[in-house]
């Protein structure tokens, strides 16, 4: 039934069409013409404008990282100025082809900013991240390729991204954290000065030469190749329990040298304390 009435409808709308008079039709006609030349110019223009805009926010883009990268501007910040470089000059070319297709830009506006604010209010947690992201950006508590630990993850950073930054584990595992939270939390930079102490607690008993070890191990760490010797490597008592003797071993490395240093000592140290 509800196709049959459809039908009778569109018959009768075509009845009403194939009607008109010569006249009404002639109208129509003109109607179309003048539209035509009206809006032709307007969209070749815009058009035009499209295309030159498409080419000149990408070499404008390009051309103002090639600047960046010759100045040495770090290439987490050159490559977030670029990218809103770009967005701003789209947008600000979209705004001027539909202003020359004669589309009121005031109302367009207004509308794009009551729409950007829905969607602010719908995504607080990625604008933080966004905000924190600028942080990281502007005050760097961190560089790529930087040891980090943040949020309880431990890793190198990989890429800081507008929302996230990347930390690749030591067991090559990839972490994304949310920069809000990297933003206002605590980051212990392992990379920053360059150099690294290691304090390794050992324990031997009452009945051993403590002299003799503590001497042994602080020659072995302070021969190392990969120790370095100012400061000097040191021994201290840290605790003295029933039964035990507590030290602590405190040498520095390079960062890149911690691993290998640290392990070579406990290997020593171990085959020192067991004799």
């Amino acid at each position: 039934m509800l196709f049959i009435h459809l039908k009778k409808n569109l018959w009768i709308s075509l009845q009403k069409k194939l009607s008109m008079n010569p006249t009404e039709i002639q109208n129509y006609i003109e109607t179309i013409k003048k539209l035509i030349l009206e809006y032709s110019p307007k969209f070749v223009v815009a058009i035009i404008i499209l295309v030159v805009g498409l080419w000149a926010t990408s070499f404008i883009t390009k051309t103002a990282k090639k600047v960046m990268i010759k100045r040495n501007v770090e290439l987490t910040l050159s490559n977030f100025i670029g990218n809103l470089i770009f967005w701003t000059l789209r947008v600000l070319l979209f705004v001027t082809v539909i202003s020359k297709l004669g589309i009121e830009t005031s109302a367009f506006v207004t509308i794009l900013g009551a729409a950007g604010l829905a969607i602010g209010l719908s995504l607080q947690g990625s604008l933080s991240n966004f905000a924190g992201g600028i942080l990281i950006i502007l005050f760097k508590p961190f560089r790529l390729g930087d040891t980090i630990e943040a949020h309880g993850e431990t890793g190198k950073v990989d890429e800081i991204l507008i929302f996230s930054t990347r930390l690749i584990t030591a067991t090559n595992q990839v972490i994304y954290i949310p920069n809000g939270i990297l933003s206002n939390g605590k980051i212990k930079n392992y990379s920053q000065l360059g150099i690294r102490r290691a304090d390794l607690v050992l324990k031997t008993n009452y009945d051993s030469n403590f002299s003799k070890i503590k001497t042994n191990i602080l020659n072995f760490a302070s021969s190392h190749d990969l120790v370095l010797q100012d400061p000097k490597p040191e021994i201290l008592v840290t605790d003295l329990s029933e039964t035990t003797i507590v030290f602590t071993v405190k040498v520095w490395t390079n960062n890149n040298d911690y691993l290998k240093a640290t392990s070579d000592i406990l290997e020593f140290s171990k085959s020192e304390i067991s004799l």
